[in-house]
């Protein structure tokens, strides 16, 4: 395939510059008249291997763009266009890199007469599983637009909730984060002067400031030890959570956690009930839809479960009696809707509904522990600058007395 650099003109007279990949110039010709346009100069350019390289290094395609790109094509597809020419529009509006490489091969596929699915599935790292298989159901069953009106809705409702978990934790973090950067600041600067002066004048310190005077020590004197040691131990401990015996133990810990544990249930429950009304809804295999369900949930126990609800199916059992013996991990609620859904035919529904609750449910208790967290900060803060006040000022009582 080749790379071209061009000049077009569109119907209403204006002219504008662009790069695209193309077999050669006669398919890019076409690709440019389909959308609409015409050339009017090209040149046939080798790609920059630099540039290529800070395009995989530095640029992505974020869920947002992908979201907006689902939501896009279905409603260009319903507008009447042909799918290369909803993708040529989409290619001209975008400016990811990124993402206008990725479009120009999806347009060179589709062109070469494959199908949408086809072309999707040789870019994993942008378009995950769960998007090949409702666009090859849209396909399948001459719902194309819907099926993507659907992924973007899907990929909607789990970017919205991942936000929200995340939004719930950057004030804590923030505030820990500030809290570590003055506490190292005051043990290399302020407490060493202290010290000395103490020192100098044969105070007696008590057992809070020498605590504090070992820290400091430690922190000047072997202070780039101390920072290797740590960053080999986060390091460490990122590679073994990595890892199925670290996520078994991480993940397990989440579960158990008094405050958290009840959370990372409706989550995963949320995340579970989404993706399979999503992808039963579009037309999708229970088997294949619980499958690919499986590949979207993080947690290792959630996983495992939705391995073994694959499992019952196979064999002919009901979904929802494996759900229903684990209802340690998805809650009773969920096993009750899902019984329902198979009872009347409509799993789908029932589990949007069930997505809906629990989302629902996530929102208000990540909008509670916002609340419950910053009293405990201020707490926390107030123990720590308590700890070294109290630290600082008893010698200081004792230097008085040294001085009368």
């Amino acid at each position: 395939m080749s790379h071209f650099t061009f000049k077009a003109k569109r119907p209403s007279g204006d002219v504008y510059s662009g790069e695209r990949d193309a077999a050669d110039r006669f398919e890019l010709y076409k690709l440019i008249r389909e959308s609409g346009d015409e050339i009017i100069s090209l040149d046939e350019t080798k790609p920059h291997k630099g540039l290529h390289m800070e395009i995989s290094l530095f640029s992505r395609v974020k869920t947002v763009e992908k979201m907006n790109f689902a939501r896009n094509l279905g409603l260009m597809l319903r507008a009447g266009l042909s799918l290369s020419r909803a993708l040529s529009v989409q290619d001209r509006q975008s400016k990811n890199p990124a993402m206008k490489r990725v479009l120009a091969d999806l347009i060179g596929d589709i062109d070469k007469g494959q199908t949408f699915a086809d072309a999707l599935s040789k870019h994993p790292k942008v378009f995950p599983q769960l998007f090949v298989a409702m666009v090859h159901a849209g396909e399948q069953s001459g719902t194309l637009s819907e099926s993507l009106q659907a992924i973007a809705e899907q990929m909607d409702s789990n970017y919205t909730l991942s936000r929200r978990i995340k939004g719930a934790m950057i004030y804590p973090s923030v505030i820990i984060g500030v809290m570590i950067v003055i506490a190292i600041l005051m043990m290399v600067f302020v407490v060493p002067t202290l010290m000395k002066v103490f020192t100098d004048m044969n105070v007696e310190l008590p057992l809070a400031t020498q605590i504090v005077l070992n820290i400091s020590n430690v922190m000047q004197n072997d202070g780039i030890i101390l920072l290797a040691a740590i960053i080999l131990a986060a390091l460490a401990f990122w590679r073994w959570s990595k890892k199925d015996s670290g996520k078994k133990v991480l993940h397990m810990l989440l579960i158990k956690s008094p405050i958290v544990g009840p959370l990372v249930q409706e989550v995963n429950a949320a995340r579970t009930a989404r993706t399979l009304s999503s992808l039963l809804s579009a037309g999708v295999e229970v088997v294949e839809s619980v499958s690919i369900t499986a590949a979207v949930v993080q947690n290792i126990y959630f996983k495992a479960v939705l391995t073994k609800a694959q499992e019952a199916i196979k064999k002919g059992d009901l979904m929802s009696k494996t759900f229903e013996k684990e209802g340690k991990l998805y809650p009773p609620f969920f096993a009750e809707m899902l019984s329902v859904g198979e009872e009347t035919g409509k799993i789908g529904d029932m589990l949007g509904n069930v997505a809906v609750f629990y989302e629902g449910d996530v929102e208000q208790k990540t909008k509670d522990m916002s609340t419950i967290i910053e009293p405990v900060l201020i707490v926390l803060i107030g123990a720590a600058v308590g700890f070294f006040a109290v630290s600082m000022i008893q010698p200081m009582y004792s230097l008085v007395n040294v001085i009368h």
